[in-house]
């Protein structure tokens, strides 16, 4: 893994320099390119639209004419290729690799920052700031899919720690509610049914050979609230679940964006007092109070009718 980490570092700092980067400082370089906007304050509407436009141009950037990824595997100094694995933690991490030094431009093209996390398991992934220090949350989310136009899952992030305490900086640079807005950058791609052998080493000159393990990427950006299911993404961890459904995914119409304006105050309620049945176990509570939106409605009923006795 550590030279796997290492030839992560090599791609990011090649890409940042082909991009006119530096990689200490992720700056420009050379003379920046004029900014799109003018402003000195972002807005969360503004800002979901503008990089919404970016992540739609990131579809030509990362395909070849033939829709395949414009990744082949890794290159040394003797110029041999070895292929890379489709297992999704190492394509995601590639395609954050490729993507980080056009956000940086992003950033600067809109008078505003982009910063990293402090630590690698620390949320968001990207920190965008503008000139008055409004903060804007993007995490990068990926998954692969088939035919059927779902993808195989998607998990938000943790309904627990930073989540549920939003003052404090657990696993934060920035605490949660600090942020004006929690958007999600989805990349989407389907696995290529052509297997390549990791066993064989490949020349330069045989690049034109050589299948990308994926094809046919779909972006799509999101505020986190829209597109999160009523159930946890995976096993007994504590992640806020996500929908399936591309399209859904892509016009942010999960369950909580059909309560309207209200969709943002009933997605933060429900999952900040979300209990699992190990950790309701551990609270003192015979079983969780709810484990889906139409439980939760009649557990917040329930709410009602006790509260209500306080009034005869």
């Amino acid at each position: 893994m550590e030279s796997l980490s290492q030839l992560f570092l090599f791609a990011y700092k090649l890409v940042l320099s082909m991009c006119g980067l530096s990689s200490k400082t992720g700056r420009v370089s050379k003379k920046p390119l004029p900014l799109y906007i003018n402003t000195t304050v972002m807005d969360p509407s503004t800002f979901q639209k503008l990089l919404t436009e970016e992540a739609n141009s990131y579809k030509s950037y990362l395909e070849t004419d033939s829709k395949d990824w414009i990744v082949k595997g890794f290159i040394d100094v003797n110029k041999n290729i070895y292929t890379i694995t489709n297992d999704t933690k190492v394509v995601s991490k590639i395609i954050e690799i490729l993507l980080i030094p056009k956000l940086y431009l992003f950033a600067k093209n809109n008078g505003m920052e982009l910063e990293l996390p402090s630590k690698q398991n620390f949320y968001p992934d990207l920190t965008f700031k503008d000139k008055e220090g409004g903060l804007f949350a993007v995490d990068f989310k990926s998954s692969y899919y088939k035919s059927d136009m779902k993808v195989n899952g998607l998990t938000l992030g943790s309904y627990w720690g930073y989540f549920r305490n939003r003052s404090e900086k657990m696993s934060v640079d920035y605490p949660y509610g600090q942020y004006k807005s929690h958007l999600v950058l989805g990349m989407l791609y389907k696995q290529s049914e052509i297997a390549q052998s990791e066993k064989k080493v490949y020349s330069i000159d045989e690049l034109s050979v050589i299948k990308s393990v994926i094809d046919n990427f779909i972006f799509f950006v999101q505020p986190k609230w829209k597109i999160a299911a009523d159930i946890p993404g995976s096993g007994n961890t504590r992640n806020i679940g996500g929908i399936t459904d591309i399209k859904k995914l892509i016009e942010g119409k999960g369950p909580f964006a059909a309560f309207g304006e209200d969709g943002e105050r009933v997605f933060d309620d429900y999952w900040m007092n979300y209990y699992g049945k190990d950790d309701a176990r551990k609270a003192g509570m015979s079983k969780p109070n709810y484990n889906n939106l139409k439980t939760y409605k009649e557990y917040l009923e329930g709410q009602k009718e006790k509260l209500s006795l306080f009034d005869e």
